[in-house]
């Protein structure tokens, strides 16, 4: 997988843990109210929650639950403080995950992540240990049936995206993440329709699993931890062939 995380494909496909359309939102929530409180309630003026609306409006999201969410975190109503915190470790067959969490209790969010590792055979590590494995980018995915390469590659460029990459079945926009939110805008304007598109990290190889043991073991570990209402987002540098996948399905 150039450039891209395997899960995030493998979640599309399975339709997985954030089929749950309340777990979304939860997440959505979150990430708009501490978007909010870090850069003010101003979309306009804070491209994070500008991109943070723009998500949540992607998934439906009802207006009043976008304001809500908003004077929370800028402090007009009342609601949980949530901290931002990324834990780090190693999952069957070495692959390196990263798990972004934001938490009202870091006590109890670092007990559930160890306790996932530790069941799937994996370690939680220190801060720093697989990090440095990942590059922070903007990622748009579209589907390769709506547009071709030539004419997304001339629409990206022309926006400020730094590749286009081309896989199975999408291609992949990718982007400085401070370039992230004028590239999306000027795509979306184009009436160009993403799978995706976020700021994540993306890793600089990945891992080949041919063993379906072990790739049993990751994709459980990668659910489990997905299902943790503290965890944000997972990523993990790993490849899986299509075949095999077919296998496990």
């Amino acid at each position: 997988m150039s450039g891209h995380s395997k899960w995030s494909t493998i979640k599309r496909k399975k339709g997985a843990v954030d089929a749950k359309r309340g777990k979304i939102f939860t997440r959505l929530i979150k990430e708009i109210t501490v978007a909010a409180r870090m850069g003010g309630g101003d979309q306009d003026g804070n491209p994070r929650l500008r991109s943070a609306i723009a998500a949540a409006k992607t998934e439906n999201m009802p207006k009043d639950n976008i304001e809500r969410a908003i004077k929370k975190g800028t402090g007009e109503l009342e609601g949980e403080v949530f901290e931002e915190i990324t834990y780090e470790g190693y999952g069957p067959g070495g692959v390196a995950v990263l798990v972004e969490c934001m938490t009202d209790n870091k006590n109890r969010t670092v007990a559930d992540v160890r306790h996932y590792f530790s069941k799937s055979g994996g370690n939680l590590g220190e801060s720093g240990c697989v990090s440095w494995m990942f590059d922070r980018k903007g990622s748009i995915v579209v589907d390769k049936t709506t547009i071709s390469e030539d004419e997304l590659m001339d629409h990206a460029l022309e926006a400020g995206a730094d590749d286009v990459v081309e896989e199975e079945n999408e291609f992949q926009v990718v982007t400085d993440p401070d370039d992230f939110e004028n590239v999306r805008e000027a795509l979306a304007a184009k009436n160009i329709v993403f799978l995706e598109a976020s700021v994540s990290m993306i890793p600089k190889n990945v891992v080949d699993v041919t063993d379906e043991k072990v790739a049993r073991q990751i994709l459980k570990l990668l659910e489990n931890l997905e299902d943790c209402d503290d965890v944000q987002n997972v990523y993990a540098n790993f490849d899986i062939p299509d075949e095999l996948m077919e296998s496990l399905s």
